[in-house]
């Protein structure tokens, strides 16, 4: 199949113009090669660690939601080096959908909504809502850490979920909350809570579920879309960059 043909199904599936103001000339196929894909690897990031797995299963083409180069490059630092020359020793292609696949059906948001088991789920302007069966704050944290396999950090002063909202990724900034609450939520579940949101809003139940458990469902929930719609092989590399502490 042939590169472009991929990036079609890909802008039909995240539609480039919905990506957010910043994310203009940073998304979509950030290195070219012009090769025939076969195979597909997909990873919420292209870290050193997915593009030797994706060299090693033989796979064409990376799609990542986080691009390699975000800012511009003036000089290429030995990080940036290595991981471009496994690319580029090995053929692999490689094309980032970040905003645009946040806010796209069946994209990050759907998939976090989903695996809480949200119901009568709802697009906003910044993420989805919907209603779960009503049960405390200790029931729904510990919801939320087992559906997403992940540690969760949770504060506010609630008695009962019955609403939640979710934004994948960084999504803790008072605007977006403004929304959640505007839409009636109980609870809103994203990442990288911060100091002065969490003095702000002790109304609501703020579950930090990390950036990483957040967005990556959405890419799990890519590669049997894709393998569907391109008829050739997808394979998912998880990396999650496990934080130590003492």
């Amino acid at each position: 199949m042939q590169l472009k043909d991929v990036i079609s199904v890909l802008e039909d599936i995240a539609p480039p113009e919905l990506a957010e103001d910043f994310d203009v000339g940073r998304i979509g196929l950030n290195l070219d090669l012009q090769n025939e894909i076969k195979k597909v690897a997909v990873a919420l990031d292209p870290t050193e660690y997915v593009l030797n797995r994706a060299a090693m299963i033989g796979a064409d083409l990376l799609v990542t939601h986080h691009t390699m180069i975000f800012h511009a490059v003036h000089c290429i630092n030995k990080e940036l080096a290595d991981s471009l020359k496994i690319a580029l020793d090995n053929g692999i292609s490689m094309y980032s959908m970040h905003t645009n696949f946040d806010k796209a059906n069946g994209g990050i948001n759907d998939a976090l909504a989903n695996r809480l088991g949200l119901s009568d789920i709802q697009e906003t302007p910044i993420g989805r809502i919907g209603s779960i069966t009503p049960c405390s704050v200790e029931t729904f944290v510990n919801h939320v850490s087992r559906s997403l396999g992940t540690h969760v950090q949770f504060t506010g002063n609630v008695n009962e979920i019955r609403k939640v909202m979710v934004f994948g990724g960084s999504g803790f900034r008072s605007e977006y909350i403004d929304t959640a609450r505007s839409y009636g939520a109980d609870a809103y579940v994203s990442s990288e809570l911060k100091h002065d949101i969490i003095r702000s809003y002790n109304d609501m139940l703020l579950v930090d579920a990390t950036h990483y458990a957040t967005e990556n469902p959405g890419m799990q929930d890519l590669c049997p879309v894709l393998a569907e719609r391109l008829g050739i092989d997808v394979e998912f590399i998880d990396h999650d960059p496990l934080i130590k502490a003492i």
